[in-house]
């Protein structure tokens, strides 16, 4: 079970900004000294310091240069492009124009290129030379011309480190800067490194011309020889299959095609009738004339229709003279005679038809046939005209082809060959650069102020970064939300002597007067809270040593006895330090011999004669401390000395040390922890109150020993105040 409940400020994350303000003011004398440190040391930097200046020259970026004529597919470049302004400021800052600034200035005899030894190259130099062994690497010869490239490459470096290159946004100015401690040089430098880049651009832009010019020669030649081969096979082709008009060829093969497809079309069409009319005559046979002379085909042909006319006639003229003659009547039989005669006219006309259309349907089969034989040949033929227009089209079009790429190639040769020594230039200067009157860094008075306000806010960071890593105890606060445990008082830490302990007499030293008033505080404090329950028997204990606790022991015990009779007890069989505080001779009989039985109360206890407390040492060390505690007699001991005085003190050995404060905490009435402030952690703070707690030990509350008053906002809480009247000013208390 967690003996430590959760308070609110382990459940949220609350900014006190009040805490941070304090940890700084606590800290501000080491803030401040670091920052003047750092402060001086920047100063004595800054006055080494070489001045620097900076000379700029503008130059203006053409976008279109003047040309003699137009070729700009020459070049590879479209100015119009952002890419185009961004190749100029590199090559600007290229190693070749670096290279020829360097060669034409002499830069490699100047002072800032000089090469200057380092501490760090002086050092190797001795230790080589004090201690051969460490260079074992074998010297490698390098030729002059080695040795010059590896000059040149230094000298880049530096270069480079000093120049810079800026486009001005929205224009095509861009500004060459350059930096050194020669006004004069930075000035040089800058024009000479636009100059440079001016003049390298022409020279390229005339190389290209004149490599293009010569190019397009040699392509020329080939271009003309391809043309003439070309040429040779068109008329060689032409004269083979004795070509004159081949388009005027083709038209007519095609029309005669077109117009053959069409009479076919036609006579197909008529066979097909005159074959459906044969099959019909066949189905009813040459002389069924009636069945015959009843078919459209029959009666619609204008023969038949007349003499079908002149048979219906015929009749009518019969119908009337039957009316007014007899069947014998010369007319009669005249008209009858005319009739029978008309009808075998219809018979023989009927009959002719269907000869006539037998023969005709053999004349169309052979038209069809003659016709697409006629078709079969013309489409052979326009076949291989078509064969032939193919291969003069190709051969004519390599022709034009070839053609036209010499005429081009002879176009841009000719414009090249006029325009090859004539080249504008790139760029020019809008604003040459002139040595500069003041330098422009280093800056010494802002490098001052900032390097004060960057120590000053970095040792702030610091400060607030170790409070919150210090998982240490430091005020009340940290004791009732990190422990959940009373604040009994503070002790102050006060001066000791060489042997590192306060002396018992500084509770009634003027010297040590707030410390004094502390205890008295303290001791306040603790009978203040126990005032419901039994509180005689106090034992103090701490996490481990060197805490303080006897230090607490013995000051509680002589502040209690201004008040009544006290014993202080010292229970730390192990280590013991009470008859040394006091002056007890290390053989004088105490606990140890008391419990065992060897020694009386009387013969036990030393009395004090400054304060007047009653002091029982440790006595001789046993050798098993913890079983001694742990004996009956030790309870019966404290419970008959209860009877004789007021308050019973008692000194214990540290809780994560040994086990013996656990054993004495079930025979006192409270435990009085003490924690050594803003050394202690808090891990071990709880781990010790854990054990405690385990042992269901009473704990009255915690002590905060050794507190640095001078570094806290919260003095009155530590009782400065208390010892001095209400009138006096908190600037007349000193520290």
């Amino acid at each position: 079970m967690n003996k430590f409940p959760q308070t609110s400020a382990d459940n949220e994350d609350v900014f006190d900004l009040g805490a941070y303000i304090n940890v700084i003011k606590n800290a501000k004398w080491r803030i401040f000294s670091f920052a003047v440190v750092i402060t001086l040391f920047t100063i004595l930097i800054t006055f080494t310091l070489l001045p620097q200046f900076k000379a700029t020259a503008t130059l203006l970026i053409e976008s279109e240069q003047t040309k003699a004529v137009s070729f700009d597919e020459v070049y590879g470049l479209d100015s119009n492009q952002k890419e185009y302004y961004f190749t100029q400021f590199e090559v600007i800052k290229s190693d070749s124009i670096a290279r020829e600034v360097i060669t034409r200035l002499d830069i490699k005899s100047h002072p800032d290129f000089i090469g200057k030894p380092t501490l760090i190259d002086s050092l190797n130099d001795s230790l080589k030379e004090y201690l051969p062994f460490l260079n074992q690497q074998k010297l490698t010869l390098l030729s002059k011309e080695d040795k010059a490239e590896k000059e040149m490459l230094g000298l880049l470096v530096k270069f480079k480190e000093e120049l810079s290159v800026s486009p001005i946004r929205g224009t095509q100015l861009v500004n060459i800067s350059f930096n050194s401690s020669d006004p004069k040089l930075a000035a040089d430098v800058a024009n000479t490194v636009g100059q440079v880049y001016i003049d390298s651009q022409m020279q390229a832009k005339m190389g290209i011309t004149q490599q293009a010019s010569s190019w397009l020669n040699t392509r020329l030649s080939q271009l003309r020889i391809q043309l003439d081969e070309s040429e040779k096979r068109l008329q060689a082709y032409r004269e083979q299959q004795k070509l004159i008009d081949i388009e005027g060829i083709a038209g007519l093969a095609t029309q005669e095609l077109e117009q053959i497809s069409n009479q076919l079309v036609n006579a197909r069409a008529e066979q097909n009738n005159l074959q459906s009319i044969n099959r019909v005559i066949n189905e009813y046979g040459n002389n069924n004339i009636d069945l015959l002379g009843s078919m459209p085909e029959i009666t619609s042909h204008k023969v038949v229709l007349d003499v079908k006319r002149e048979l219906v006639l015929v009749e009518r003229k019969l119908g009337e003279l039957s009316e007014v003659y007899g069947p014998k009547h010369p007319r009669i039989i005249s008209v009858k005679s005319e009739l029978a005669s008309v009808k075998a006219n219809l018979r023989k006309q009927i009959k002719g038809l269907i000869t006539g259309i037998e023969k005709e349907l053999n004349r169309v089969t052979q038209t069809v046939a003659a016709l697409e034989t006629d078709l079969a040949l013309i489409r052979e033929q326009y076949q291989d005209i078509t064969r032939k227009e193919t291969k003069y089209n190709q051969l004519k079009r390599e022709v034009e082809t070839n053609r036209n790429i010499f005429n081009t190639f002879l176009s841009r040769s000719k414009e090249t060959e006029v325009t090859s020594d004539f080249s504008s230039a790139i760029a020019r200067f809008t604003d040459y650069a002139y040595p500069p009157n003041k330098p422009f860094k280093p800056n010494k008075k802002f490098m001052i102020i900032m390097a004060f306000v960057m120590s000053l806010f970095f040792a702030m960071m610091v400060s607030l970064v170790y409070d919150a890593l210090n998982d240490t105890v430091k005020s009340k606060e940290d004791i009732e939300h990190k422990l959940a445990q009373r604040l009994l008082g503070y002790i102050p830490r006060e001066k000791v002597g060489k042997d590192g302990v306060l002396p018992i007499s500084s509770f009634f030293d003027v010297q040590y007067r707030r410390f004094a008033e502390s205890v008295r505080t303290f001791r306040t404090s603790l009978l203040l809270t126990q005032l419901d329950r039994e509180h005689k028997v106090i034992a103090i204990t701490s996490s481990s040593p060197s805490e303080g606790k006897t230090t607490v022991a013995a000051n509680l015990a002589l502040s209690l006895a201004q008040m009544g009779k006290v014993l202080l007890i010292d229970a730390d069989l192990r280590k013991p330090s009470i008859a040394k505080r006091f002056d007890i001779p290390g053989f004088q009989s105490g606990l140890s011999n008391l419990i065992i039985g060897t020694e009386t109360i009387e013969q036990c206890i030393h009395v004090d004669e400054t304060s007047g407390v009653n002091i029982m040492p440790c006595g001789q060390i046993p050798s098993n401390p913890l079983e001694l505690i742990s004996n009956e007699r030790f309870s019966q001991l404290l419970d008959s000395l209860k009877e004789q005085y007021d308050h019973i003190i008692i000194d214990t050995p540290p809780t994560q040390a040994v086990s013996d404060a656990l054993v004495v905490s079930r025979f006192v009435d409270s435990v009085i922890y003490v924690i050594k402030s803003d050394v202690t952690r808090v891990k071990l703070i709880k781990a010790g109150l854990e054990r405690l707690f385990d042992a269901k030990a009473h704990i009255a509350g915690v002590v905060l020993n050794q507190v640095d008053v001078r570094n806290s906002s919260d003095q009155a809480a530590y009782g400065l105040y208390d010892y001095y009247d209400y009138s006096q000013k908190p600037e007349q208390l000193g520290t």
